[in-house]
């Protein structure tokens, strides 16, 4: 039902242990199990699990970071 990925987003925003991961249209899809910033750059990380059908290498995936949806990919 579910798998672990690897996701970067796309814009401003920390996705941190147990936020809320959703579709692009808002749907709850899983959740976040870590997350961070790459030292040295802007960008941010993370892993989570995600429904079968979002784990694909580009899906593109949202954080729910209090209550506003920030954009991410799925990376490999």
């Amino acid at each position: 039902k579910r798998k672990l990925v690897k996701f970067e987003m796309t814009e401003r925003g920390i996705p941190r242990n147990g936020y809320t991961l959703t579709s692009p249209s808002g749907e709850v899809i899983g959740k976040v199990t870590s997350g961070t910033m790459i030292p040295g750059t802007k960008t941010a990380i993370g892993m989570g699990y995600v429904s079968i059908e979002f784990a694909k290498t580009g899906s593109e995936i949202a954080v729910d970071i209090r209550g506003k949806l920030i954009p991410a990919v799925v990376k490999k």
